[in-house]
């Protein structure tokens, strides 16, 4: 006998790093090869600073304007997507640059192009200043991409024609809060096209998944993650709406409040799409430290995507 408490630890599979987030990670270390420190990088590439503070020491350089990048060394756009104007941007100043958008941020960009093509209005249905729904209303000339982020925000929108719209969503979602907001969108215009295949992503909707499923067997959840990741936030969110009474977003280890979850004896862990696994491993670690552990999976669904980094990076190209 150890003389340490019992737990059991539910591990969400999946959870942590998705395809998208795994390409962009590559492309900048591809880049730090290819053309050697420093590369510069608009926007963190994901949003996690333990991935960012690694990336940086590797030689890559995080800004938020084109501005701050010299017109000597290559520039990536983040995961998320950027406006049509920083590419073009980059292109007058004659800068090499690699595009790191992930390619399901991408699909919802091409979305909505075609509707404006198509002569519809578009209602975007994300978080106000968010990177990925400033880079996907980007897109677009200013007027022709609506934002709502709230039921409420769909009574009170005034588009130009109410039987010419369509929506898009930002990719990393509640599930269940975009199904309610799409429900009053097709309330109030029933003719207003969605898209063909739903846009929140595939690691979004998974690891929401797997919440739902352990917390009817967790007295608390914790979700690793940044605070400015947005589907990190959601697990959390996503976790409360489930019955958790306690469900709190960690960076890391060190972050746990350990007062909080006194006297619990089943605890749910997850990540957000762009944690990476070492910071799963080490809040393990210090469960174990602490507690008698034993780890049980739960497991709701299988992930093999991939996705191909640029042209410009492949050993082919």
């Amino acid at each position: 006998m150890t003389g340490k408490p019992a737990l059991t630890l539910y591990l969400a599979g999946p959870r942590g790093f998705c395809a998208g987030v795994v390409r962009a990670i590559e492309i900048v270390e591809m880049a730090l090869e290819k053309w050697g420190a420093p590369i510069y990088v608009r926007h963190e590439i994901v949003h996690n600073r333990h991935v960012v503070d690694g990336l940086r020491a590797k030689g890559a350089i995080f800004v938020e304007d084109l501005d701050d990048c010299p017109a000597d060394r290559p520039v990536v756009f983040s995961a998320h997507g950027v406006p049509k104007s920083v590419p073009a941007e980059a292109e007058r100043r004659n800068l090499v640059y690699v595009d790191a958008t992930c390619p399901l941020v991408s699909k919802v960009h091409i979305e909505a192009e075609s509707h404006f093509r198509n002569g519809r209005q578009i209602v975007m249905i994300g978080h106000s200043g968010h990177p990925e729904t400033v880079g996907t209303m980007g897109q677009l000339p200013v007027g022709e991409v609506i934002l709502v982020e709230t039921v409420e925000d769909v009574a009170r929108i005034g588009p130009r024609d109410p039987e010419r719209l369509a929506y898009i969503t930002q990719t990393t979602l509640s599930v269940d809060d975009t199904a309610d907001i799409v429900a009053a969108l097709t309330a109030r215009f029933p003719g207003i096209i969605g898209p063909h295949r739903k846009d929140i992503c595939y690691a979004t909707t998974n690891r929401q998944e797997a919440v739902k499923a352990m917390a009817p067997l967790i007295q608390a959840l914790l979700v690793v993650g940044a605070p400015n990741s947005s589907n990190s936030r959601r697990l959390v969110e996503v976790g409360r709406a489930a019955g958790c009474r306690y469900a709190m977003l960690v960076q890391s280890a060190g972050d746990i409040d350990w007062r909080a979850i006194e006297g619990v004896s089943a605890v749910g862990l997850t990540a957000g799409a762009s944690a990476p696994e070492a910071l799963v491993d080490q809040v393990i670690d210090a469960f174990r430290k602490r507690y008698e552990v034993t780890i049980e999976p739960i497991v709701t669904a299988e992930e093999h995507v991939n996705f191909k980094v640029p042209r410009i990076l492949r050993a082919d190209a």
